[in-house]
């Protein structure tokens, strides 16, 4: 870590710690804490307006889903039907399994009353009197430290029956999943938290009328639930003074690779990679940016020419690609973009729960090809066989997992073709010796 570097200016007024600004506080995951830096307060605030106001609060927020889609968070909630005699429920998706994510779990573990206090006013906002948030098995100090938060919310009178004297009823349940990255996806979630095996719905119906036990159900991603609190303390139009007009707010970005400070950058929605790096203390020495990924590696990767362009929803779809989980992966000219591709999609072969064909067989043939490539076995056909099976593969899965596997494939063959042709061409040595053994 570089500790002597100064970021310009520019850069740090990027900066907007909101979301982060209780993380370096000492013990700032207890309950007494949190309830000294304001916590709990924008709870007693919403409990004293209607439901159907904050829905609208939120919705002239702007706030939109900050696990990948980006939705407008408002007309999600607005979308559950009222008076229609079933129960409605909150999800939180903290299933963080996204390569190179890593925002909601830091959140989990240094704020974790901020996801809390979210739920509550969220179920109360839907009025759901059940919320689930259901978290990677793999996260077990994260899951650990989100239950103690619960049980002091409990015991604090935050959760359980008539919440603050108010006549709202709220249990909140923490589930740890099995560690599968298919259960990201909302409905493969809903299944795995019914008992069954974890794997995506055909849509319609949506969870908005048949989710969680085919009832109305919003699912929402731990940074978009943990952004409540602040909008209902601070306002819709305070919300909207940071980041652009189409992407209010702000957001954390969990940057990795090649640069000198790695970790959570917490800015208004349009900084640039730029700004970004420069603020995680610049590139490592010796090391020029050659490709990136601005939102985990299901998002088409982008290369230097890209530095300046905003980093907000607009700005990524653009240049080709998304916004996604703003994991940004940075990686140098001293990396090969042909073996991240490799172990991208080995991943994606992996995680595939296999129930679409495409998703299935696509990434088993992709992972096979990239490996004989990287062995010095491939040929030219190759590259049209990889790009083939990505359209064949994109738009014809029940999630967007078949789709993310396409991404990494097709924007490093826009962008590097050459790379390929140096090891199918033979001028580079060979990564791999023999053919890809085994399921991998």
């Amino acid at each position: 870590m570089t500790l002597d570097y100064q970021p310009s200016q520019e850069s740090l007024s990027k900066l907007t710690p909101v979301l982060t600004k209780r993380w370096l506080s000492p013990d700032a995951w207890k309950i007494d804490v949190y309830e000294r830096l304001d916590g709990y307060t924008a709870l007693r605030k919403a409990l004293k307006a209607h439901p159907d106001e904050l829905i609208q609060l939120v919705k002239d927020s702007g706030l939109r889903g900050r696990g990948g889609a980006g939705f407008p968070t408002g007309m999600k909630w607005g979308f559950i039907p009222q008076n229609d005699g079933k129960p409605h429920y909150l999800v939180v998706n903290a299933d963080e399994g996204e390569p190179g994510t890593c925002k909601d779990l830091p959140l989990m573990m240094a704020d974790p009353h901020a996801l809390v206090e979210g739920v509550i006013i969220a179920s109360y906002a839907i009025r759901a009197n059940f919320a689930a948030i259901y978290i990677r098995g793999e996260a077990v100090h994260a899951a650990r430290r989100l239950r103690a938060a619960v049980q002091q919310a409990y015991a604090k009178g935050y959760l359980g029956t008539n919440i603050l004297g108010s006549g709202f009823d709220l249990d909140v349940v923490v589930h740890s999943g099995a560690g599968a990255y298919i259960c990201g996806e909302e409905t493969a979630l809903l299944d795995s938290l019914e008992g069954y095996r974890g794997q995506p719905r055909l849509r319609p119906p949506f969870p908005a009328t048949h989710g969680l036990y085919a009832s109305p159900t919003v699912v929402n991603n731990v940074e978009t639930i943990a952004s409540v609190p602040y909008i209902v303390l601070g306002g819709s139009q305070w919300f909207r003074s940071m980041g652009s007009e189409k992407s209010p707010g702000p957001k954390i970005y969990s940057i990795s690779g090649r640069v000198n400070n790695p970790g959570q950058y917490e800015c208004g929605l349009g900084v640039t990679l730029r700004q970004l790096i420069d603020l995680a203390g610049g590139m490592q020495p010796g090391h020029k940016l050659k490709f990136w990924t601005p939102g985990g590696s299901s998002t088409p990767m982008l290369t230097d020419e890209h530095l300046d362009t905003p980093m907000d929803f607009e700005g990524m779809a653009g240049v080709g690609t998304m916004l996604g989980t703003t994991a940004v992966q940075v990686f140098s000219d001293q990396d090969d973009i042909v073996y991240a591709t490799y172990r991208w999609i080995a991943f994606y072969h992996h995680e595939s729960c296999g129930k679409c064909t495409p998703c299935r067989e696509g990434n088993y043939w992709m992972v096979r090809i990239l490996h004989r490539i990287l062995a010095g076995q491939g040929t030219h056909r190759d590259l049209d066989t990889l790009l083939d099976a990505c359209d064949n593969l994109l738009g014809r899965s029940f999630c967007a997992l078949g789709d993310g596997a396409t991404s990494p494939v097709t924007s490093s063959i826009k962008y590097f073709k050459q790379d390929y042709l140096d090891y199918i061409e033979g001028r580079k040595a060979p990564m791999f010796k023999g053919e890809l053994v085994g399921a991998h």
